[in-house]
């Protein structure tokens, strides 16, 4: 595996060298960067000038990451040569929430099943109910199968995402990509790091995403008054307390960020379900262990593919990470570099959601607040 890495900004243009100048003939570019500048696509014709094989698998964020760094208002093109890997993409337009289920079912379906290694998905990051998308593409693929990725951002806006597989960004959409071969190797792992606080409370009505009364209780009020004057900057406030989500009996608890909010109907809505009966618990910022976090992620992963050093880590945080560690972000992408050591590519972005197994031996779920981290290197 070989990989180019450039950045780009509206005010100096290419950094890190001219895309394409190595020679490099990737098969694959990821593309990360701000609505603003997707949607100027100023940056195109150069990279498929440099890069005239490469598919673009990319989308809009709440922040970019490029190798050790943390950026804002740019876009990062990483592009990747596999030496033993091919692969496949896809995209679905997304008619609405409700037919997040069958954008999963349909991605799964467009790619081939022979070889498949793993799936690669970024989707729409605002009108999108992951859990249903992760439901969707898991049961349609084989055993052994595993899926890694994200939703789009659009800093703390929470107005519009686009997403691409080559073609032009667009919104509403949800991309993968398939990887094939059996000398790829991938690791994953994910992790979180907020504390909780206030009692549990049960779920007494809720529709798939949308919660709509907690004890009895009308979800959106009670909201606001654990938030007290944060509420005023709902939904974005949202993202400093997100919900710890727990099912008796279940597995380890889920946590949930929310995306929008109803004052009609005085509900929230979240990136995934909230199904009746869980408990759910609000929970707040621990910087210490947001970074421990990213860590433990990051031993994950690297465990998983041997204790080698990987070739690419794709590192996929959540924006309320990011509005918390502030001017202290880089910090956790550096807690990641002490663990994958020097010679790894970082690329990645901030995003509405995560989608990874918590460990090698979980199921995929999304996840919200977490730093998940996918890495890949060829043997």
């Amino acid at each position: 595996m070989k990989i180019d890495q450039h950045y780009w900004k509206e005010a100096t243009g290419w950094q890190n060298g001219t895309p394409g100048e190595s020679g490099l003939p990737a098969q694959l570019i990821f593309l990360f960067g701000s609505p603003a500048v997707l949607k100027g696509q100023k940056y195109l014709d150069s990279l498929k000038k440099g890069y005239p094989q490469a598919h673009f698998f990319g989308c809009s964020t709440a922040g970019e990451i490029c190798g050790d760094r943390v950026l804002d208002d740019s876009l990062v093109a990483t592009a990747v040569y596999f030496e033993h890997t091919s692969l496949k993409g896809a995209q679905v337009q997304l008619g609405d929430m409700n037919h997040s289920y069958e954008a999963g079912v349909t991605l799964a379906r467009e790619l081939d099943k022979e070889g498949l290694v793993h799936v690669l998905v970024l989707s729409e990051g605002v009108r999108i109910n992951g859990s249903d998308l992760v439901r969707g593409l898991i049961e349609n693929l084989p055993d052994g199968v595993t899926v890694t990725g994200g939703l789009s951002g659009d800093g703390d806006r929470f107005q519009e995402t686009f997403v691409f597989w080559d073609g032009s960004p667009e919104r509403d959409v949800v991309a993968a990509v398939g990887l094939y071969g059996d000398r790829l190797k991938v690791g994953y792992g994910s992790l979180g790091g907020w504390d909780p606080f206030g009692p549990e409370r049960l779920v007494t009505r809720s529709r798939g995403n949308i919660l709509y009364e907690l004890d009895g209780r009308s979800a959106l009020s009670l909201y606001k008054q654990y938030l007290g004057e944060y509420a005023a900057g709902l939904p974005a406030t949202g993202l400093l307390f997100p919900l710890s989500m727990r099912i008796e009996g279940g597995e380890t608890g889920l946590v949930r960020t929310i995306l929008g909010i109803n004052e009609e109907e005085e509900s929230l809505i979240f990136a995934g379900d909230m199904p009746e009966g869980a408990y759910a618990r609000l929970m707040k910022a621990n910087f210490d262990r947001l970074i421990d976090g990213a860590v433990g992620a990051a031993r994950t992963s690297y465990q998983a593919i041997g204790s080698v050093e990987p070739d690419l880590a794709l590192l996929i945080s959540c924006v309320g990470r990011k509005l918390v560690l502030k001017q202290r972000v880089e910090e956790e992408v550096e807690g990641v570099r002490e663990v994958l050591g020097n010679r790894t590519v970082f690329t990645g972005f901030y995003s509405y959601g995560e989608i990874s197994p918590f460990t090698p031996t979980a199921r995929c779920e999304l996840h919200n607040q977490t730093m998940t981290i996918t890495t890949f290197t060829e043997v």
